[in-house]
């Protein structure tokens, strides 16, 4: 038997699979020998599937079809990703039944319709993971024929808790001044969030403010001779595998609102103010803020209404409030749950 795991395209959909797959390996291995399954990962040769999980021994079997998305698409390139999409889902339901498949784990993305839409097609239990708040196309199509809809913005979710890494749990701490403050672009860089910290970094140097600015890997060496021209001492990094431990640093932070950054911040009690990028698919990155915003845990500004002065503003207020509230909002051990749940089936 076989639990199937499908989907991708973007880091964020592919932490997902990669964090329920590490809790149904522990998992396997507590309960000792013959209780494991045989994982099989199914993505797509777009996007960075086959980067993340191409040499990944944890899985059985791998599968990379030629498929890609269909709404970005011209009128024959719709035609096109659709006969794409077919001839996957007919190899889907082949894979389904060699691996004797018993649930089919799927977070989106174009990458995960093939075997998603396999998995009705056969009878297979499928469960969806949303990452977001503003449901993506695939899986608001799929989640009437879902066996479990989960999504940590739904309250009936069967799993609330995000799957998180315990070291963000660990990193948590109660904040009430700020002292550090972090900026996070993402590892590609957000350029209005580099021009705001270049803007404010010198009220911030005069506060005593210590700056911690991801400016992504492509502007590290532009930003870096920006704060050396203000005489402006600051940690700047593009990408970091210690983004926990800076993190952790940081009594402030002023991020992008995609759905892991904005559930690693909440786990490590981080008030944040949320810049979503505009381009996002259906603006879930404006949801995904507005959700914490609503609950009064959060700040959120569109780009174009960012001025230095309101976020100087912010950074005055008591922060303990956000910091105490983040800290009961996130239930930890999600991935566990999420895999106690795929074995349940």
């Amino acid at each position: 038997m076989s639990i199937i795991m499908t989907g991708g395209g973007t880091g964020g959909h592919l932490a997902i699979i990669r964090a329920v797959k590490e809790a149904l390996i522990a998992g396997s291995e507590a309960q000792g020998a013959g209780s494991s399954e045989a994982l099989v990962y199914v993505g797509s040769t777009k996007g960075q599937d086959k980067a993340w999980f191409g040499e990944d021994e944890d899985f059985a079997e791998k599968y990379f079809f030629e498929t890609r998305g269909v709404v970005d698409q011209g009128a024959l390139g719709k035609i096109k990703s659709l006969f794409m999409m077919a001839k996957a889902t007919l190899r889907s339901i082949k894979i389904l039944r060699a691996h004797k498949a018993k649930v089919v784990f799927s977070v989106g993305g174009f990458s995960a319709a093939p075997m998603a839409f396999a998995a009705k097609l056969t009878g297979t239990p499928l469960v969806i993971h949303e990452q977001n708040a503003a449901i993506g196309s695939l899986n608001k199509l799929l989640k009437p024929y879902a066996k479990y809809f989960i999504s940590s913005y739904d309250e009936d979710s069967p799993v609330k808790a995000y799957p998180v890494k315990e070291i963000f749990f660990e990193n948590a701490r109660i904040r009430k001044e700020v002292r550090s403050v972090i900026f996070l672009g993402g590892s590609q860089g957000a350029q209005a969030i580099n021009k705001l910290a270049l803007q404010i970094a010198p009220q911030l140097h005069e506060r005593g403010i210590r700056i911690i600015h991801q400016a992504g890997e492509r502007n590290i060496e532009e930003v870096r001779r920006a704060y050396e021209r203000l005489g402006i001492e600051a940690e700047v990094f593009g990408f970091s595998d210690q983004i926990a431990a800076l993190m952790k640093e940081a009594d402030f932070a002023i991020a992008r609102a995609g759905a892991s950054t904005l559930w690693e911040l909440s786990a490590t009690a981080l008030p944040t103010l949320f810049v979503p990028y505009p381009y996002a698919a259906g603006d879930h990155q404006y949801y995904n803020a507005k959700f914490l915003v609503e609950k009064e845990l959060a700040w959120l500004m569109r780009e174009e209404d960012l001025e230095g002065d309101k976020v100087l503003a912010l950074m005055q207020e008591d922060m303990q409030p956000k910091s105490e509230g983040l800290m009961q909002l996130i239930e930890r051990d999600g991935s566990r749950q999420i895999a106690s749940l795929l074995r349940s089936l």
